[in-house]
């Protein structure tokens, strides 16, 4: 074979480059003891070079001995803490302190840190005999001053071998109780490569050994992508091995997570060394080296797909922004702010921290009030983390801030961070300054006139981008508004995330499950008749949302959907992860849950099932048609926070909810979802995707959906299956548009306006306590006005409002405004919707008593996996809340209507299905006997008499539509509802009119 195609010459190209422009020094096997796993004599070297000094004095106190009692104490602290602490805070020898390897410093402040820096001497050494048992041997090993650091594994495709055979060598044939492979204390990593990808672990443990994929991606897909100028897998040896990358990672990234586990009344210990994935650590680099250069005041938008370790990736951005200094070793940030919602990441952050610095304090979690937080940000912390319902609440509480740069990370971002929280979040920050500012160029306020102007201008740059102020949000399904307000746009005008890690890759590379693998769904048919006789002229928006609220709340839906659930269930999911398997299901509102629970209930007490028990989550509600109160736990038994736990058991296997856990609720558990509930867009992701979480034995996820078309999921899966970017973005001029509008009602009078601004835009000193009354004064003409409009000029003028209100403090995070009668309009509006009339509910419908069931069918129309295209240009469209008038609210007579819900839901009845149910309705009416019975006795007595002239008559005209026929005979629900349907039509029609003679 050529030499040029061997394992060798991968080997020769690695380490050349590694030598020549890597920083390396090629390492001595004949060095490295197998005793002891590490090179001895190169560890000596830099500590007596680096350490003179401390060298010195021990030698004094062991005199000839010190080498062999130095190496003792070593070996004894890394089987005790482990390589990675003793590389990042050395250990300590009869009092006699020695560092094992220097880090870079943050700052350049001080040359005699960056020097010792210097000194550092990493080496790559080729096969490396580590055993005391055999002969075997590692192909390359990484080592920082002697120290092993990463065993690697490589393989070739041109002799027959690929990185899947290198990650069997280390499972199969290398033995975690040799030394080298130990957990923690030796090799902190171990990579399996080949020249077209790389795998890594950190630790080795025989068939349970788990790699992790180390690569670019491509495509926004998994894999690395080509390279021109050799193999795919260069970036490794070019990039992250590097001298200066790979002491940063040990440094900086790698994290020994620790959790403490209670069994039985006993406690231990687990841990996990956690080795940045290449998304993770390309991410913090790229974010921090452009904050270095730019300094605060920008905008950035990871897109991050569930799946990522998005938790330890903001912990790593959080410190290294904490310790951020500039070219000009100035500090860009003061204090680092992390907003989120998520428990485990204050204690996260707290541990990765430490780890880093072992210092106590840097993270500050603030869990109590407003107060707290402000003390915080007055006294410099270096980290605070916080929930975003804290902040709104600072600005009355916080003191004057002295001026400072402020790093903001959002955990999951969405569109609240597009409105009035987002800005009172900078005017916490920016507004005190801005003000002493202001006193501080004039001496004095000035007139009241230019003081109004004054201070609406410092509400204005409230808003927007702040030259103190950096945001970082994470999010794995970005809404439009948060890419305008977070993303950077490309060369074709487009926002698009900062950084991006997407679905697409997730799945590719086994962190998520693919949620579209397994798709049914189903269709609801329908057919809705007019069961009073008179034909009103309705409003057609409103009547259809009745229409199909009575259609999702009939009881023979329900029924029918509980026992396709339940037997689905029982039949396909119960067996699967060795019998642990989860559905859930998703209603379209908490009356659906508590009926749903219901039909559950009596479902499987029916079936005699004891092996299947649900539960609900919902928030707490009265129910508006029957004045019960529900609540979660009256009805599942226990707590609202012992759910999560509860459901996890075997007692349970099935989660019935509405809103509530359709999203951030992480349980790997759950298999199949059933979806009784359109959905569209972030919120269809973010739903379906509480199925995507891998565990041992699950190897795909279902979906039964009873209310989704496959192309509606597919609309909404597709702009975040890979990058998610910005059809456009929102143009401005729709907020004058909106104004103009609101305008021509004449019912806001600028003067008004402006004699509501000086009173509105006072600052906090300059207030009295007659300037709420005053403000009520002000608004209340308009409110007056107002209630003088028609009925629908009133709901088209409320609309108007709440968009202009909504897109002008969206916008406003955007770009600064100029116009200052804009933002006195709108605070104004702000004011004056809180006080307008709340919507009259005299215009709802109840069609209950109007409407019956004339045919239902639940047909199932497709079966199979969902597919996403790859490489596509799928992109979002933009905020679009203009509050034009779409087709206006027409009326329509109650048949048209349902004739377009008929369309809508593509029933296949034909005109001669409809036909057959007619001359038997009529062969009915006509038949004396039920004439009579009808007329002295009640519906539910008169159905027994029925049911033996109706089945008589089907099977009578059987022979007119064999299809119908067989249907309804075979089919006892379907059979049931036609026979339900026909009994009160005949009944009504026999107890209110004369049969013709």
């Amino acid at each position: 074979m050529p030499s040029q195609t061997t394992e060798k010459a991968f080997e020769d190209a690695i380490i050349n480059h590694l030598n020549n422009y890597g920083g390396y020094q090629l390492g001595d096997p004949a060095n490295f003891s197998r005793e002891l796993t590490l090179d001895k004599t190169l560890l000596l070297q830099f500590v007596r070079t680096s350490q003179p000094q401390a060298w010195q004095k021990l030698s004094d106190i062991h005199g000839l001995t010190v080498e062999s009692k130095f190496i003792q104490r070593l070996y004894q602290e890394l089987e005790f803490r482990g390589m990675l602490d003793v590389l990042r805070y050395g250990i300590t020898d009869y009092g006699v302190r020695f560092k094992l390897a220097y880090f870079k410093p943050v700052s350049g402040l001080n040359p005699d840190t960056l020097a010792l820096y210097e000194q550092n001497i990493l080496t790559v050494t080729r096969q490396v005999h580590y055993s005391t048992r055999n002969q075997n041997a590692i192909d390359l090993l990484l080592s920082i001053n002697g120290l092993p650091t990463a065993t690697v594994e490589l393989k070739n495709q041109f002799t027959g071998q690929d990185v899947k055979d290198a990650k069997t060598q280390y499972s199969q044939a290398r033995d975690n109780h040799e030394l080298l492979f130990q957990f923690k204390r030796r090799a902190l990593v171990h990579f399996a490569v080949d020249p077209d990808e790389a795998w890594m672990t950190t630790r080795i443990d025989g068939k349970n050994t788990k790699f992790l994929p180390f690569n670019l991606g491509y495509h926004k897909g998994a894999g690395n992508p080509p390279n021109p100028n050799g193999y795919k897998t260069a970036y490794l040896w070019e990039t992250i091995w590097a001298k200066e990358s790979w002491l940063d990672i040990v440094g900086r990234f790698l994290h020994l997570e620790q959790e403490t586990i209670t069994l039985n009344g006993k406690t231990a210990k687990k841990e996990r060394l956690i080795f940045p994935r290449f998304h993770q650590l390309d991410a913090v680099r790229k974010l921090t080296a452009d904050a270095k250069v730019k300094g605060a005041g920008h905008n950035y938008l990871i897109q991050h797909s569930a799946g990522s370790g998005k938790s330890n990736s903001i912990a790593w951005l959080a410190y290294q922004l904490a310790n951020l200094y500039n070219n000009q070793d100035t500090r860009v940030f003061d204090s680092v702010i992390v907003i989120t919602d998520r428990r485990v990441l204050d204690r996260q952050l707290q541990d990765t921290i430490y780890q880093f610095d072992h210092v106590a304090g840097v993270v500050q979690k603030v869990d109590r009030n407003a107060a707290q937080l402000a003390e915080a940000l007055v006294s410099g912390t270096n980290i605070i983390i916080t929930t975003l319902q804290k902040f709104p609440f600072l600005l009355d509480k916080i003191g004057k801030l002295p001026q400072r740069n402020y790093a903001l990370i959002v955990d999951e971002a969405h569109s609240s961070q597009g409105g009035e929280a987002s800005k009172k979040m900078k005017e916490v920050l920016t507004i005190i300054d801005l003000s002493r500012s202001a006193k501080e160029n004039t001496g004095h306020y000035g007139n009241d006139e230019e003081d109004t102007e004054d201070w609406v201008r410092q509400s204005m740059l409230s808003r927007g981008k702040q030259p103190n102020l950096s945001f970082f949000a994470f999010t794995a399904t970005p809404k439009p508004k948060t890419l305008e307000v977070f993303g950077r746009l490309n060369d074709q005008g487009q926002p698009e995330p900062f950084h991006l890690y997407s679905m697409r890759q997730a799945i590719e590379e086994g962190f998520i499950m693919d949620v579209l693998q397994n798709y049914t769904t189903y269709k609801t048919y329908f057919r809705l008749t007019k069961a009073i006789e008179d034909d009103p002229q309705i409003h057609k928006k409103k009547a259809s949302r009745a229409i199909a609220r009575f259609l999702s709340l009939h009881p023979h839906n329900l029924a029918q959907k509980t026992e396709v659930v339940i037997e689905h269930f029982r039949q396909c999911v119960m067996p699967k992860i060795g019998g642990k398997a989860k559905a859930m299901l998703v209603t379209a509102s908490r009356p659906h849950v508590i009926r749903y629970k219901d039909e559950f209930d009596h479902y499987l007490q029916q079936q005699g099932y004891t092996d299947i028990r649900a539960l609900v989550a919902f928030t707490a509600f009265t129910d508006q048609e029957t004045g019960i109160s529900y609540t979660e736990p009256d009805i599942n038994g226990f707590s609202e926070k012992e759910l999560p736990g509860k459901f996890e058991t075997f007692e349970y296997q099935l989660l019935i909810v509405a809103d509530k856990y359709q999203t951030g609720f992480d349980q790997p558990l759950l298999h199949t979802m059933y979806v009784d509930k359109k959905l569209s867009g972030v919120k269809a992701v973010q739903t379906l995707s509480r199925l995507n979480r891998t565990c041992p034995g699950k190897e795909e996820t279902f979906v039964l959906d009873f209310a989704n078309e496959e192309q509606e999921i597919i609309d909404a899966f597709q702009p975040y299956y890979e990058q998610t970017i910005l059809a456009a973005t929102t143009n401005p001029n729709r907020l004058y548009d909106l104004k103009s509008r609101l305008d021509g009602f004449q019912i806001i009078w600028a003067s008004e306006v402006e004699a509501f601004a000086k009173v509105f835009f006072k600052p906090t000193e300059k207030t009295s306590k007659q300037d709420h009354a005053r403000l009520n004064a002000l608004v209340d003409p308009t409110c007056d006005r107002f209630k003088r409009l028609p009925e629908g000029q009133q709901e088209e003028f409320k609309h108007t409002l709440t968009t202009f209100i909504r897109l002008y403090a969206f916008l406003a995070q955007i770009m600064p405004f100029a116009d200052e009668a804009l933002e006195k309009f709108y605070a104004f509006a702000r004011l004056l919707q809180s006080k307008l009339p709340k919507r009259l509910q005299s215009g709802a419908f109840n069609l209950t008593d109007e409407v019956s069931l004339e045919y239902y069918r639940l047909q199932k129309v497709r079966e199979g996996q969902i597919s996403l295209e790859k490489d596509s240009a799928s992109a979002l469209k933009p905020s679009t809340e203009s509050g034009m008038p779409g087709e206006k609210a027409t009326q329509a007579k109650l048949s048209e209507i349902i004739y377009i819900l008929n369309k809508r839901f593509n029933t296949d009845f034909t005109d001669a299905d409809k036909y057959f149910f007619s001359q038997i309705e009529e062969e009915l009416v006509q038949n004396e006997s039920l004439s009579k019975q009808a007329k002295s006795n009640s519906i539910q007595n008169f159905k027994y008499g029925f049911e033996d002239i109706f089945l008589t008559t089907l099977i009578e005209r059987m022979e007119d539509n064999q299809d119908i026929f067989t249907k309804i005979i075979d089919d006892s629900e379907f059979g049931d509802a036609v026979k339900n349907w026909m009994l009160e039509k005949v009944y009504d029609r026999l107890t209110q009119e004369t049969p013709a003679i």
